[in-house]
């Protein structure tokens, strides 16, 4: 049982030591990251609160779990209820993917077409590149709910999924963090506004071209 032991915690050092010590102090020091997976509902996340909490959960996993983190998403609202806007969420800046790159340096410069927000730089907290479009499967889509300039659409229009608590009820406003799509418009290459999906539930997520992931940033 010993011996188990201690052949269990040899393996868990040399997969520690394995990486780059270069690369574990950027994931530390990481500010933004795309989630590499989603909670697997859809749209539903468990609303604003269930997707921080995946943040937070993915940060930690990456060593850089010592921040406050928030998902880029907006909520809408009814008259008279004040709506919440990703733009309005996720801190300050500057942030850094888990390579070190600047992304944007505040929410201007994010909101800009400034920033630098693609493929290569669209980072998981991994730091692995998300698939977009050209590869297989292509899943370019981000979920944001939003506008280009990160505010929330009018209330009389769902493209948040119920603010994130259904996978059957509505569509979800998404971008393109490889700024690609089928049409040569600035809609399709926008990162946080490009088009809505078929519905909330996973499978057709996956079918208009994403896998239920979003922006995290660290807000603190």
């Amino acid at each position: 049982m010993n011996r188990m032991v201690t052949l269990s915690a040899v393996a868990a050092a040399a997969l520690v030591l394995s990486v780059p010590a270069g690369l574990q102090a950027q994931q530390a020091a990481m500010t933004f990251f795309i989630t590499s997976v989603g909670p697997g509902k859809g749209g539903d996340l468990g609303g604003l609160a269930g997707a921080d909490a995946h943040c937070q959960s993915l940060a930690q996993a990456a060593g850089a779990g010592n921040r406050t983190w928030r998902a880029y998403l907006s909520n809408f609202a009814p008259p008279g209820v004040t709506p919440i806007n990703a733009r309005d969420r996720i801190g300050n800046g500057p942030w850094h993917n888990a390579k070190g790159v600047l992304i944007a340096q505040n929410v201007d410069d994010l909101h800009s077409d400034n920033n630098k927000i693609n493929k290569e730089t669209g980072l998981t907290e991994k730091g692995e590149v998300v698939k977009g479009r050209g590869d297989t499967p292509n899943q370019h889509d981000i979920m944001t709910g939003s506008q280009m300039d990160g505010r929330v659409f009018p209330g009389n229009i769902n493209v948040t999924c119920g603010n994130w608590t259904s996978s059957t009820f509505g569509s979800a406003l998404v971008g393109h963090h490889d700024r690609q799509g089928i049409a040569d418009t600035p809609f399709q290459k926008s990162w946080n506004s490009s088009h809505m999906s078929r519905s909330c539930s996973q499978p057709d997520l996956v079918a208009t071209g994403g896998n239920g992931l979003f922006y995290c940033f660290a807000a603190q």
